[in-house]
């Protein structure tokens, strides 16, 4: 498995580009809409097949008939995201995703998902939580050789570090701005 990217989660994507823009001096760039779960987002390239997505409810989509992935639904979420957007989870590349997630510690169901020309699987619990409380990566394989990474412009940033040890990543970005650290809701920078 290797790391494909961040999830920065927001109460609106402005909100989202606005907090990434402010730390990392670079604007994330329009992604598009999650129809199934009433998501949308904005991507920021990281390096060679690594971004960073902010990710939101989509106030103009219908509320979908699952709850929303990376517990976007939650009050406890809610109430996190009224501090500020936050650095909330990680997300790893597989090619074997079915033998992955029976290997999990808990119950994940595999979703089949497609935005635009990106086809992808992704291991989620049914009822929209973060797996293993945070203490496990969100698993996905890209259908096909299309990969977001790819068509994002270079923002000069690159990850440096990522540090999954408790149950909100921490990030190390080098930066035009030089290396800045994000968190779970506290910029350290």
């Amino acid at each position: 498995m290797e790391l494909d990217h961040l999830i920065v989660a927001a109460r609106t994507l402005d909100e989202g580009a606005a907090w990434i823009e402010e730390r990392l001096g670079v604007a994330p760039v329009p992604g598009g809409r999650h129809a199934s779960m009433g998501t949308h987002n904005r991507l920021l390239g990281l390096g060679h097949r690594v971004y960073l997505e902010v990710i939101a409810i989509d106030p103009d989509a219908p509320v979908p008939a699952r709850p929303r992935w990376f517990e976007l639904d939650t009050l406890r979420m809610r109430e996190r995201l009224a501090q500020g957007p936050a650095l909330i989870h990680w997300v790893m590349r597989t090619g074997t995703i079915e033998e992955d997630v029976r290997r999990c510690p808990e119950s994940l169901e595999i979703l089949s998902l497609a935005r635009g020309d990106y086809r992808w699987r992704l291991g989620v619990p049914a009822d929209g939580r973060i797996p293993c409380g945070g203490r496990c990566a969100t698993l996905i394989q890209w259908e096909g050789h299309m990969h977001p990474a790819d068509n994002l412009p270079d923002s000069g940033c690159r990850l440096v570090e990522l540090d999954t040890s408790g149950t909100s990543p921490k990030a190390r970005v080098a930066t035009p701005l030089g290396v800045r650290d994000l968190a779970g809701g506290i910029s350290a920078c």
